[in-house]
């Protein structure tokens, strides 16, 4: 057997830098999709809790659904309700139900999250490329973006969950964007999500990953609910965030995407020294 070199190692700057939307650049605390679900299901005369609807968070609405169908303790509260199991039948008018309610209440949640424009704007004056990804559909999207836009955000690229086959944690999304983007090798770019998938679809395209704890999903509060809270307890729930993404593998967890910056830095010595992510 003859062993071979690898190659050389990337040495240069970051390239390009894919965000997450609800919970990540708008929507403090990713809060419009949690609702809905509580409330979709709760129409099928099924509560389920907050923390529940939010444990799939990042993934496609549909398969997030059909996730949350298959967690012992819902199955069993639609057991108890509907008298059986559920199927792929009832996932369908779940999803179907869903996608009216979500859209008719994005506009209460779309306002920028603070720093997201200034970030984004340092971003391109470094040369970055700006992509994007959602477990939003391009229906919800085409809502979404030119509000966002009027408050000084529009990505270079914009990929749904609809638009290819399979979703996080799959890599698609992140290959895809950087296909459309025209950047490589991967580990040029960095992704910022604040969903365990989102950090898992990154990490499985061979990106730099970057977690968002207060303003995301693993914590779930509105600015105003998590400012109110004692500070001991805003610092369990942050640090408990933290954790958790860490072990879905973030690179770096940040309290908010306006302290990015300080992490493209690192992540520029790191490739500098030779290191991948």
């Amino acid at each position: 057997m003859q062993r071979y070199s690898t190659g050389a190692r990337y040495r240069g700057p970051l390239q390009a830098v894919l965000f997450d939307w609800a919970g990540t650049t708008i929507d403090f605390g990713s809060r419009a999709p949690t609702a809905t679900f509580v409330r979709v299901f709760a129409d099928e005369g099924v509560a389920i809790t907050e923390a529940e609807a939010r444990e799939p968070m990042g993934m496609a609405k549909r398969a997030h659904i059909e996730t949350l169908l298959q967690m012992p303790a819902v199955a069993e509260r639609w057991r108890q309700a509907h008298r059986r199991a559920p199927t792929s039948v009832d996932v369908d008018r779940l999803y179907v139900a869903f996608l009216p309610m979500q859209l008719k209440c994005l506009t209460d949640y779309a306002d920028l999250l603070p720093g997201a424009a200034d970030v984004v704007a340092a971003c391109r004056q470094r040369g970055m490329k700006i992509g994007s990804s959602t477990g939003y559909v391009r229906e919800m999207m085409d809502v979404l973006m030119p509000l966002a836009e009027r408050q000084g955000y529009r990505p270079d690229e914009m990929l749904c969950a609809s638009d290819l086959k399979e979703g996080r944690p799959a890599p698609w999304l992140n290959l895809e964007n950087a296909r459309r983007l025209g950047v490589f090798p991967l580990e040029s770019i960095v992704i910022v999500d604040d969903t365990r998938v989102g950090i898992e679809a990154g990490r499985n395209a061979g990106m730099w990953t970057v977690g968002v704890i207060r303003t995301g999903n693993e914590v779930g509060l509105s600015r105003a609910a998590l400012e109110a809270l004692a500070s001991a307890e805003r610092d369990k729930l942050c640090a408990d965030a933290a954790a958790r993404l860490a072990a879905a593998g973030a690179h770096y967890t940040i309290d908010s995407v306006a302290d990015l910056l300080p992490v493209l830095d690192e992540i520029e010595r790191r490739l500098a020294a030779g290191e991948r992510p």
